[in-house]
């Protein structure tokens, strides 16, 4: 693994565009909600996750990354289905989304599995994704349903 470690990621944020690609790269990143934090005085949104590395070579095994994420310019934070009260409950990031406001401002919002979600209003996209160095063997790389699959009736 220690070419892995050399691999650090870095990516930067400054449009809808650049968002998509970091959470392309968060996509089925874990981490409990004590890992989150928001920093109103600095306007600041923050988090440590476990990201699923997606850009493992083929025929190696799979693994995960330390990653911080953090989103600047933030007015206000709102979750849903999320217990802050209880920071060693599990998350599985799925996604993150912007819809755009008032030009450059706009709601992001970190999409979780099991339906939480958290909604940052933002001045303007400014968002930073870093890798933080340790690499390890995850147990197992994640599924996703084929679309090609009939769903399920409601």
């Amino acid at each position: 693994m220690k070419d892995a470690e050399m691999e650090l990621l870095k990516l930067a944020a400054l449009d809808a565009d650049d968002l998509a690609v970091i959470s392309t790269h968060l996509q089925d990143a874990v981490l409990r909600t004590g890992d989150l934090a928001y920093l109103p005085r600095e306007r600041r949104f923050a988090l440590v996750a476990r990201r699923f590395d997606w850009e493992c070579p083929d025929g190696a095994p799979p693994r995960r990354r330390l990653t911080g994420l953090h989103f600047d310019r933030v007015l206000a934070v709102r979750c849903r289905n999320i217990s802050r009260d209880e920071p060693d409950s599990p998350l599985e990031l799925l996604a993150i989304t912007f819809e755009p406001g008032e030009a450059p401002s706009g709601t992001a919002t970190l999409v979780f599995s099991g339906g939480g979600a958290i909604r940052l209003e933002l001045e303007c996209i400014e968002a930073a994704m870093k890798d933080l160095g340790p690499v390890w063997q995850a147990e197992s790389k994640p599924v996703h349903a084929s679309l090609d699959m009939p769903l399920d009736a409601a």
